[in-house]
This record gives structure tokens, C-alpha cells and sequence, in this order.
């Protein structure tokens, strides 16, 4: 029974951390893919933050909750919050067009977002119950 659990738990996680990155590659106006495809790398470490974060924030609703449902819950709302996060980052910096500065391949803008994700995505996680 407690493989059962096991299983059932790491493919709950799967799914769940490709669904969070299918909604971050849709809040993009761009094909994300493509972009990694040409070697650009600032969409790849906006992504690589993006994937951490949701990692984090999947990892502790994991680790503080018995039940697969209130790990998913959990990690919808801290997810939820990691959106908020990028929508209140762009509405901060409105002289920065964040996905134009990813689409040049702009590092800098790339490096920035990859550690606003992965520091919030460890701040947000702490709110984890």
C-alpha cells in the first residue's frame, strides 16, 4: 500500500509540474520552445527559474501534507501566487517589456527573472501549511 501512495504521489507531482509549466509557456507571447530550439538563452533561465520555482513550491506541498489532494491544493494556491508574481514584476518595471528583452535573448533580464521566480518561489513555499 505505502508503494501505492508512492506511486500515485510522484505522478500527481509529474502532472502537476507540467501543467504549471503549460500555463507559464502560454502566459508568454511567444513559443518558448522555438526560442530554446535557437539557443536563446535568456528564455531559457526565465524558464529554468520558472521550473524551479514551481519545483519548490510543489515540493514542500508534498512534504507538509498526508493527502495527494491537499498537496495539489496547496500547490495551486502557491502557484497561483507565483503567477501574481510575474504580473506584479512587469506592473513594476513598466519600462522593461520583459517578453520583447527574452525574445532578443537579453541575459541579464533572463538571470533577473530565473532568481525573482526561485526567491519567491522559496518565499511563497514558507506560507505552505
Amino acid at each position: 500500500m505505502i508503494a501505492l501512495d508512492l506511486f500515485v504521489s510522484v505522478v500527481v507531482m509529474i502532472v502537476l509540474q507540467l501543467l504549471g509549466m503549460v500555463v507559464f509557456s502560454w502566459m508568454t507571447p511567444f513559443n518558448d520552445l522555438e526560442e530554446l530550439k535557437k539557443g536563446n538563452v535568456a528564455v531559457g533561465l526565465a524558464m529554468g527559474g520558472k521550473f524551479l520555482a514551481t519545483a519548490i513550491v510543489l515540493g514542500v506541498s508534498a512534504y507538509t501534507n498526508s493527502s495527494v489532494w491537499h498537496m495539489a491544493l496547496w500547490f495551486a494556491v502557491g502557484y497561483v501566487c507565483l503567477i501574481a508574481v510575474y504580473w506584479v514584476f512587469e506592473w513594476a518595471t513598466p519600462g522593461l517589456k520583459l517578453p520583447d528583452h527574452l525574445r532578443q535573448g537579453n541575459v541579464a533580464v533572463g538571470a533577473l527573472l530565473c532568481f525573482v521566480f526561485v526567491g519567491m518561489g522559496f518565499a511563497i513555499s514558507s506560507l505552505i501549511v
